[in-house]
């Protein structure tokens, strides 16, 4: 069996015994062939030596969340870098020692070399996930990095350093459990605003014991307590003074969760109106939806909207955010990953503020029971011009593995193919055998690392080192990019968007920042176009409204857009056409 030699390799060190990888090749062999990109594990390739820390046994909620990834081209090279959060276990916290995150720098030629310590990035806090913005609109991207204890704010100096700004800009009375964040202009000044989400009420010195009452207890066995029962904490906006400080403006602004458990968040224009809303997933509660009306002020609509709770109207353990339009209706979805004994909620935007939970007929539901589900994305590997939907998984409980179940600590990944129709089918097992190897697996981030007109996905595992997926061979279909620069609005273009229309092709992309879980992805927009040659326009909508049409753009280009002066750069890719992987 040829792909037996492969998965054993692959099982080395990730617990996968003989017998397993004989399994994963005798079901892939019986799967149908596809069109469609293998998904390589390339990261032994690149140079990237990072293993996250963990604690075996994963006694503490607190040493179970971490693992934020974020892409940030922090020297504006054009190229993509990744940068890693870490954190202590408890043992470590009460000794005072810290875990180094990691910056490294895109060497452009496959490999990336470790800049930590010169960059000045390595020991923010006890760190969680991380989000790129400019705060201070000077071109050049700065990293926020939240932490158990509060948030970490990074100016880009321009010379390949960082420095702590936290403090002097208004954040360092953050001293919550700070998860998501995400920066976007809601008032429309030009300027990048901030919203961080907190999530429990944890202290190192007074911790509930493990297995200690019946919020310790899963499925008969004793494991870490949390989030039930514990107390929650309240989430915070953050105004942009545009004087390189920030206020807090939470409660005039009307965002009054004082107790959610949250985690990921998201700014986007759900209803179209031109005025920015707020998603936050809330592990175990309703999720929140801040409908905005851009003049500084938010309505709570996620009940009245459909995306507070389940189809059932259950609670649910909302964890990552997939954002897209996955079906070319003009409005952006939403996909949340969960916990094992749910499935992942898939809110289809139907317009005007209202959300329908279609997990179940879109085939998520059924496809996603059994996982714990967190980083996830709609990504276009193939560049067929229809989003798939990939989730990263792992299990919060190492002690599951005791119990004769189909659960398990390790998880494989998740790969769902659009179907163009509404629904996704599983071709998880049909894309080569790396996102079958379990791992526990937390944050994710999707971007064309080295330019040749493919995405790849970059893995962060709560043990152990990352994995970077590749796209490998499948159908030669062709793509675009834009780097978009706003003037009048946010240098970054945070929630600019743009309409691309190849023949009866139409899709829409967003530059976020923040989603998946305590993740970013690249800033660029991405589309793939299939068969299509050339784009025949591409609208360009700027916050605030304004448009600009681009036409007869040719495919297979990296375009940088300024807001007002249209195209300024255009670049073919890394690799020719031809020469493509």
């Amino acid at each position: 069996m040829a792909l037996f030699p492969i998965l054993l390799a692959l099982s080395a060190g990730m617990g996968v015994s003989t017998e397993d990888a004989q399994t994963m090749a005798s079901d892939a062999a019986a799967m149908p062939a596809i069109d469609y990109p293998q998904l390589a594990d390339i990261t032994a390739s690149t140079g990237i030596h990072f293993d996250h820390l963990s604690s075996p046994e994963q006694k503490y909620i607190v040493e179970s969340m971490s693992g934020g990834v974020a892409l940030i081209d922090y020297d504006r090279d054009g190229y993509p870098d990744i940068y890693f959060t870490n954190a202590a276990n408890v043992a470590m916290g009460l000794r005072g020692e810290e875990a180094r995150s990691a910056l490294y720098h895109n060497n452009r030629d496959g490999t990336f070399t470790d800049v930590t310590d010169k960059a000045g990035v390595g020991f923010p806090c006890w760190a969680m996930g991380a989000v790129v913005g400019d705060y201070n609109n000077d071109g050049w991207p700065d990293l926020l990095v939240t932490c158990f204890g509060g948030v970490v704010l990074y100016r880009n100096n321009g010379d390949g350093t960082f420095t702590d700004v936290t403090r002097s800009v208004g954040l360092g009375n953050d001293h919550l459990w700070a998860t998501g964040a995400a920066f976007g202009d809601y008032d429309d000044d030009g300027w990048p605003d901030l919203f961080i989400s907190h999530y429990v009420d944890f202290d190192l010195h007074n911790m509930a014991a493990f297995g200690s009452s019946d919020i310790c207890r899963y499925m008969g066995l004793d494991v870490q307590c949390g989030p039930r029962g514990l107390k929650g904490s309240r989430d915070n906006l953050y105004h942009n003074n545009r004087d390189g400080t920030f206020t807090d403006v939470s409660r005039k602004a009307g965002i009054l969760d004082e107790e959610g458990y949250g985690l990921t968040s998201i700014w986007s224009d759900f209803n179209n109106d031109g005025k920015l809303d707020l998603f936050v997933t809330n592990d175990g509660q309703p999720n929140n939806l801040y409908q905005g009306n851009g003049k500084g002020s938010f309505e709570e609509v996620g009940f009245s909207s459909g995306v507070g709770l389940s189809e059932s109207g259950t609670r649910q353990a909302n964890m990552g955010i997939a954002l897209g339009d996955y079906l070319h209706t003009g409005r952006m979805s939403l996909v949340i990953s969960h916990f094992d004994n749910e499935f992942a909620a898939f809110y289809r935007n139907d317009g005007e503020m209202n959300f329908t939970d279609v997990a179940a007929p879109s085939g998520i539901g059924r496809g996603t029971r059994g996982y714990v589900g967190w980083g996830d994305a709609f990504v276009d590997f193939s560049n067929s011009g229809w989003p798939d939907l990939f989730i990263v998984n792992g299990h919060v409980y190492p002690q599951v593995d005791q119990i004769n179940s189909s659960l398990h600590y390790l998880e494989p990944k998740l790969l769902f193919l659009n179907e163009r129709n509404g629904k996704f089918k599983d071709i998880s097992k049909l894309v080569g055998p790396a996102i079958q190897a379990p791992q526990v697996s937390r944050g994710m981030a999707i971007g064309d690392l080295f330019n040749d007109g493919r995405l790849e996905a970059v893995v962060e595992n709560l043990q152990g080192e990352p994995m970077i997926l590749r796209p490998q061979g499948g159908p030669r279909n062709h793509w675009i990019s834009f780097q978009l620069e706003g003037v009048k609005s946010n240098r970054l273009a945070l929630n600019a968007r743009v309409r691309v229309t190849a023949g009866d092709l139409v899709q829409l992309g967003e530059v976020i920042s923040g989603g998946s879980y305590l993740s970013q992805n690249d800033l660029r927009l991405h589309f793939g176009l299939g068969t299509h040659q050339r784009v025949n326009k591409a609208e360009v909508i700027w916050p605030g409204g304004k448009v600009e049409t681009l036409t007869n753009l040719a495919a297979d280009r990296f375009y940088t857009v300024r807001e007002g002066a249209g195209v300024i750069d255009s670049k073919p890719p890394r690799f020719g056409q031809a020469n493509r992987p």
